[in-house]
């Protein structure tokens, strides 16, 4: 009998991962009234058909209540993405919607960031408006809801946090679903170290990210950045690093930027790839895959592409190998859906 001496890297599903926030969402949708995330569907992609019938099993099993509204392509009756804009506008404007999820790609990127701006941001699940956007880049996690009210950013921002409570008065500003998800991930296998301070608890890692999109790469490296890490973000022309960290020969009193900078990089991504802790990818193409042999020995690969971006043989470099996140993404979403109703109770408490 032959043994192979070789180990492998551990294959880590997604369901432990959401189980830890399953229980936490059965608590807090206790009470008389479930709420109501409406998920819009404009076009005959398959993949948003499938991603809108995986939300609404796991909403139902959870006690949320959906309602796929289907319009244009999705409906038979019209053309892709006709009529989402007024199904919106309509979901804005029922006081019964507590969230509002549209399922993108649609016309393309400019268009499709323009109806990210519609959606009203009480009602943004997925963490696309520019507010949230904005808070996310300057790392301002909390936020008093009657902000929102205003389309100005704030013109001084809030001290840095210390802790994982929002301060009285304010609630944690809503992160993008999917790089909150990862986020989550990497505190679930460790590369999150709990005994550094809040806020800087992934000091010491290098992550590449491989993709800079405005709805998934760039939030992501922004947001481990902020956490403290050095990460590369990787795109098809460019190379940037983002760091919280002052660059050699800066001020030795300052130990860190309130908030991630991004600077060119001269290293090529076979580089990066070898000082990386962690390696996200993200490329919505098949034949792209991100090569083994490139990888540091004992990192953690993450995939988040409906397209596996790994090559088979990945474990035999990673030591762990995570090719699906999309069951903790939907929890995300159900903790931003709770939260955006937090905050229009707030509002009425305050009117």
């Amino acid at each position: 009998m032959s043994i192979d001496a070789t180990p492998k890297g551990v294959l880590l599903k997604a369901d432990p991962i959401a189980n830890t926030f399953r229980d936490e969402i059965r608590v807090s949708l206790a009470g008389p009234k479930p709420p109501k995330l409406v998920g819009i569907l404009s076009t005959s992609s398959a993949p948003s058909k499938s991603y809108a019938e995986f939300t609404q099993k796991q909403c139902e099993a959870l006690g949320v209540e959906f309602v796929l509204r289907k319009v244009g392509a999705a409906a038979g009756d019209g053309g892709e993405g006709e009529g989402v804009e007024e199904a919106i506008i309509e979901a804005n404007e029922d006081d019964s919607v507590d969230g509002i999820m549209v399922y993108y790609p649609i016309f393309g990127v400019q268009q499709d960031h323009y109806l990210q701006q519609i959606v009203s941001p009480y009602k943004d699940v997925e963490g696309l408006h520019f507010k949230f956007h904005y808070n996310l880049y300057h790392n301002i996690r909390y936020l008093d809801p009657k902000s929102l009210l205003s389309s100005v950013p704030p013109t001084a921002p809030p001290a840095p946090a210390v802790e994982d409570q929002p301060p009285e008065g304010t609630v944690k500003s809503i992160l993008p679903c999917t790089p909150l998800a990862i986020v989550k991930c990497l505190e679930y296998t460790g590369v999150y170290n709990k005994l550094l301070p809040y806020g800087d608890r992934a000091y010491g890692k290098t992550i590449t990210v491989i993709n800079r999109s405005e709805v998934v790469g760039r939030p992501l490296a922004a947001l481990l950045a902020n956490d403290g890490a050095r990460v590369f973000s990787v795109d098809i022309d460019s190379i940037q690093e983002y760091t919280k960290r002052p660059r050699e020969g800066a001020d030795p009193a300052r130990r860190y930027h309130p908030r991630h900078v991004a600077h060119a990089s001269v290293l090529t991504l076979q580089e990066c790839l070898a000082l990386s802790d962690v390696v996200v990818s993200a490329v919505p193409s098949a034949s792209y895959k991100v090569k083994t042999e490139w990888l540091k020995d004992g990192c953690v690969c993450v995939n988040i592409s409906a397209d596996k971006n790994f090559e088979a043989d990945v474990r035999e470099k990673a030591s762990l190998y995570l090719p699906t996140i999309g069951k903790v993404t939907i929890m995300m979403l159900l903790r931003n859906l709770l939260r955006l109703r937090q905050y229009r109770e707030a509002l009425k408490t305050t009117s």
